[in-house]
């Protein structure tokens, strides 16, 4: 393989969600103290990823808002064609397919710099590399006949292509360091999307306002001026809440290893070790909370995968979780 690394990355502080945004009531116009008072939130829908996504602002009328919201669709677009693992022409498909990616995105190394950092705060159990397990299960759970789950010898060859150490990349390109390897960043490109569009945002003056691109992030203090209401979800579907959170300046994302599954019977999750594939050791729903949409979404992936003393350590240094 060609080797176009020379300079390193400098890095910048940079799903299946369980949240469901809870209503509150109206903040003062201090808030936003460069705009004029708006009672009435303004509203806006639409797709990130794949997802549902929306965003509510408050501090500004629907005429004010209406270009800003544009600009919003437009970076998500932008966005949508560096991270997509299935449109063809995003610049992870192009790397996926080809092994290597000359040139790449700011944002995408970005990504990379966070991933590689979260992979060795949590021991290796966040790693984007596990898209060839993901494959691999995909393809295994379609054939009827299988009722069993893969021998460790059918699973060694694709275990041997996971791994971030495999991964190689600076400001000049990308690569991986063997055939076969590629990427999901499914577990931390949409918290990124949410922060990026929440900076566009405040650029434009709004300081107040609830965004769920995939990930939530609440910025000000809510309608009643004392945060942002957040409920976080029992299970995958239905009304049930485990959780109430008031957030203000900060992001909440929740992993569920059931949130999606290989198999008809709804036991094999989505969520892959990175060393062993499928596992029946996990903790079932995970949420964490911290000011980077992006960083609360990989750690999240994380800790479905931890185990009790596992979780306890994250929370020992620091990280904000909730099981």
């Amino acid at each position: 393989m060609t080797q176009i690394f020379t300079k390193p990355v400098t890095r910048r502080r940079a799903l299946f969600i369980g949240a469901v945004l809870v209503a509150g009531a109206a903040i003062p116009s201090a808030i936003l103290a460069p705009r004029a008072f708006a009672a009435k939130p303004v509203r806006w829908s639409g797709q990130a990823l794949g997802a549902h996504a929306e965003i509510e602002l408050l501090g500004a009328s629907e005429a004010e808002a209406r270009p800003v919201l544009a600009a919003v669709e437009a970076e998500i677009a932008r966005l949508e064609v560096i991270f997509s693992l299935y449109r063809q022409d995003s610049a992870l498909a192009r790397l996926n397919r080809d092994g290597a990616l000359a040139d790449p995105p700011p944002e995408l190394l970005e990504v990379l710099a966070l991933s590689r950092a979260v992979h060795g705060q949590t021991n290796g159990l966040f790693d984007p590399t596990v898209q060839p397990l993901f494959a691999f299960y995909a393809e295994w759970f379609t054939k009827p006949h299988r009722a069993r789950l893969p021998e460790a010898s059918e699973l060694a060859p694709v275990l041997a292509r996971v791994g971030m150490d495999k991964v190689i990349f600076d400001d000049i390109g990308i690569a991986f360091s063997q055939p076969g390897m590629a990427l999901t960043l499914n577990g931390i490109a949409q918290g990124y999307i949410t922060d990026r569009i929440s900076a566009l945002l405040k650029s434009h003056g709004y300081g107040n306002m609830l965004l769920d691109i995939g990930e939530i992030q609440a910025v000000g203090k809510g309608r009643n001026g004392a945060g942002w209401q957040v409920g976080i979800r029992k299970g995958v579907s239905g009304p049930e809440i485990a959780e109430r959170l008031t957030l203000s300046d900060q992001a909440v994302a929740t992993s569920m290893m059931l949130g999606t599954t290989f198999d008809n019977r709804g036991h094999a999750g989505h969520i892959l070790h990175p060393m062993k594939g499928l596992t029946r050791d996990y903790t079932p729903r995970a949420s964490v909370i911290h000011p980077s949409a992006a960083f609360a979404d990989a750690m999240s992936t994380a800790v479905v995968l931890m185990d009790v003393v596992e979780i306890e350590r994250m929370r020992a240094s620091g990280q904000d979780i909730r099981v």
